[in-house]
This record gives C-alpha cells, sequence and structure tokens, in this order.
C-alpha cells in the first residue's frame, strides 16, 4: 500500500496557465506527456481521440476495470473529445478549434497533418496566433523525416543505448520511455519560449522536436570528447566515468549503496569513514584527474568496506559523514519513503468506482502558482459533446456527426 494523504479532491486551482487552450492530438507517450505537462499547470487541455478505440494508451501495461492505470497520470485533467481525423467534416471541426487555441500539439509521422489538411500553412493562415508543436522521431526536414522513429530507436540513434550496460555485455533499455520524456519537455519548453515571443510580437510558430536530437541534447560531453580526443565514450555500467569516486558497491546483505565521492572535500571525508586516511590525504587523490586515475584502487577499497555492512549501516555512517549516498529504490521503497510523501509526491485520486489509486504528484513546485489535479483523466469521447457545444454547434448538428460515426 502507499501511505499517501486523503485524495486530492478535483479542485479549481487555476494555475500559471489558467486561460491557455491546447488542442492535443498525439497519442501514446510524447505528445500527451506535453500536453499532460501543461495541463497540470492550468491549461485546457482537449484531446481528439479515434472512436471506438481512443488513444492506445488506454490499453497500455496493467489495466484496471479495462483501463489502464497509466491512464490516470497521463491524461488527468485532460478533456476528450472523440473525432475521426479522416473525415472531412472531422478536419473542419480541427481547424475550428485551431482557430480558437493557444497551441496545437500533435506527433504523428511528418506528412500527416498536411494530408488531413492540417498542416501549420493552412493552421497559422486559421490563426496567425498558433503555436504548433510538432513532435516526431526525427523532425520534421532532413533525409530520415519519413521513417518511423519510436523512442527506444531515438535512444540508441543519441548515443544513449550504447552507454547503458556493462562493459562488453549487450546495451539495455533504460528502462522508462525517457526519449519521449525528454522530447515533451523540450516540447514544454518550445512552447513556453514560443508564448513568451507571441506576447511581444503577436506571432504564433512551428516548434519541430526530433526524439533523437531530445536525448541527444542530454548527452553531455560525448561530441566533444570524440571531437577533441576522438575518444569514443564505452558503457561503464554504474560507475560515472571520468569522475571518481562514483558507483554502487555491493553490501553484505547482497544489496547495492550508490556513493557518490567524488567532490574533493567529500572524498576526503568518505576515506576516513572507511578508515583509508592514507587515501584521503594522498596528494595525487586530491583532485578528480588524479583520483580518475586510481579509479580501480579506490573502487577496491570503497568494496571492500561495504562488503562488512549492510546498505543501511553503510548509508548511516556516510549520513554522518555528509558523503552523498542512498540505496537503489523500487517502487516500493519508493511508495514508503516519508520524503516523496512529505514533498507531496505519493498523490492519490478517487476513481469513479469509488476506490483510491496513488499517482506521481505535480513537478516542478511553484511557490505562488503551483499545479494542481483538478479532474480525473476521461473516459473516451466524454466531453465531445460539450466542446462541440462550445464552438456553436447545435445538438442537431452534433447528433447528425454521431449518426455518420464521426464523433461519439
Amino acid at each position: 500500500m502507499v501511505p499517501t494523504e486523503t485524495p486530492t479532491p478535483a479542485n479549481a486551482a487555476p494555475g500559471p496557465l489558467a486561460g491557455l487552450k491546447v488542442l492535443e492530438l498525439g497519442q501514446l507517450i510524447a505528445g500527451p506527456f506535453a500536453a499532460k505537462t501543461l495541463a497540470d499547470f492550468g491549461a485546457d487541455i482537449i484531446k481528439i481521440e479515434t472512436p471506438g478505440a481512443g488513444d492506445p494508451l488506454r490499453k497500455w501495461r496493467l489495466l484496471k476495470d479495462g483501463t489502464s492505470v497509466w491512464w490516470q497520470v497521463q491524461s488527468r485533467n485532460k478533456r476528450s473529445v472523440a473525432l475521426s481525423l479522416k473525415s472531412p467534416e472531422a478536419q473542419d471541426i480541427v481547424r475550428r478549434l485551431a482557430a480558437e487555441s493557444d497551441v496545437l500539439i500533435e506527433n504523428f509521422r511528418p506528412g500527416a497533418m498536411e494530408g488531413w489538411g492540417l498542416g501549420p500553412d493552412e493552421l497559422l493562415k486559421l490563426n496567425p496566433r498558433l503555436i504548433m508543436l510538432r513532435i516526431s522521431g526525427y523532425g520534421q526536414t532532413g533525409p530520415y523525416r519519413d521513417k518511423p522513429g519510436f523512442g527506444v530507436v531515438a535512444e540508441a540513434m543519441s548515443g544513449l543505448r550504447h552507454l547503458t550496460a556493462e562493459p562488453g555485455r549487450v546495451p539495455v533499455r533504460v528502462g522508462v520511455s525517457i526519449g519521449d520524456t525528454l522530447a515533451a519537455l523540450h516540447g514544454v519548453i518550445g512552447i513556453l519560449l514560443a508564448l513568451q515571443h507571441r506576447r511581444v510580437s503577436g506571432q504564433g510558430q512551428v516548434i519541430d522536436v526530433a526524439l533523437y536530437e531530445a536525448v541527444f541534447n542530454c548527452m553531455e560531453s560525448l561530441l566533444p570528447e570524440y571531437s577533441a580526443f576522438g575518444a569514443v565514450r564505452g558503457p561503464a555500467g554504474s560507475a560515472l566515468p571520468g569522475i571518481a569516486p562514483s558507483n554502487a558497491y555491493r553490501c553484505k546483505d547482497e544489496g547495492y549503496a550508490l556513493i557518490a565521492g567524488n567532490g574533493d572535500s567529500i572524498f576526503k571525508r568518505l576515506m576516513t569513514t572507511i578508515g583509508r586516511n592514507d587515501l584521503g590525504t594522498d596528494p595525487a587523490l586530491a583532485d578528480n584527474a588524479g583520483r580518475v586515475a586510481r579509479v580501480a584502487e579506490i573502487d577496491a577499497a570503497i568494496g571492500r568496506w561495504t562488503a562488512e555492512l549492510s546498505v543501511d549501516e553503510v548509508l548511516a555512517a556516510l549520513d554522518r559523514a555528509s558523503v552523498p549516498a542512498g540505496r537503489i529504490y523500487t517502487v516500493a521503497d519508493i511508495a514508503a519513503d516519508p520524503h516523496y510523501l512529505a514533498r507531496g509526491m505519493l498523490d492519490s485520486v478517487q476513481m469513479d468506482d469509488g476506490s483510491t489509486l496513488a499517482v506521481p504528484g505535480i513537478t516542478p513546485k511553484l511557490s505562488l502558482t503551483p499545479g494542481s489535479h483538478r479532474r480525473n483523466a476521461p473516459t473516451l469521447g466524454q466531453d465531445t459533446d460539450a466542446v462541440l457545444r462550445e464552438l456553436g454547434l447545435t445538438p442537431e448538428q452534433i447528433q447528425g456527426l454521431k449518426d455518420k460515426g464521426i464523433v461519439s
């Protein structure tokens, strides 16, 4: 069980993005995660889904009452409109929505929106203030633009997958959809930048985010090291290449302690704690360059010390010495952690059947205009009628669209 506080009630806290109208045409992860981030801080998200099926994420991973519990995280604070984008009448509805929106988010393969008559040339004519976020595997230009691109492929192309392994073993996946999420966050940054530009100029624009570029942007010194030295960084397992000591060390109870003793003064305190003042006071190890040259010796010394203690004993000793260290958490550890709880990161929502579901809290934390949970994730097409009425459609027109299977 997750020790959350009382389920967060849907509340009307406006948030810093209150009044921002966002049209979400994406599905699965990247586009919807960008929209979810905006929604957490007050934006009105109108999510377009395919009638009958909806966003495939509704059926991903573990299901509760037929719907993924992930859905309650990815689609909270959104409104759902079930609309078949292949229909000319539906495309016209999207144009009308785009004409009234501040932001449009899509993550289809390049060319799909243009094929529906919904490309930026058409939409920016209707609404010159529109900001259009386009997330794709390889971007809207370049020789790879038309290739299908998923996050795992982007992670590989960016150089990340090559590094996530033990030396000599097969590269492994990070464990979550990091490529999609990084692309989404870059997209949110782009939207906020474009909103600032629009505030000054009155003009909207197109934001082109490629999954592989978003990951590549986080690859630190990978490229300049190759440019300057011809160095091809390889996998290093749990170590932090070129920064020492920083590694995962096996303990007496078969667990691991992550220890980051790579600051100059921190290293001295760490060596004192493990009974190796000879290393802590060695002038050759006074800075990172010297420690990197003898990292195997240092790691072996730390490993011998941790092997005699449990993870708890190691962490307690390092806490007393103010050396950064921690255990490798499972989700069960997260759910039981008092710091997660105190920071509001173990939230819960009340489901339609009266049960509660633990969900991650909202981040970042703003002091004056924090994000909020205003409503649960919508059922498919839950808000179709309301949104179409807002566009000015009559009940008879809405029913006619339903009869044709264009909306539901």
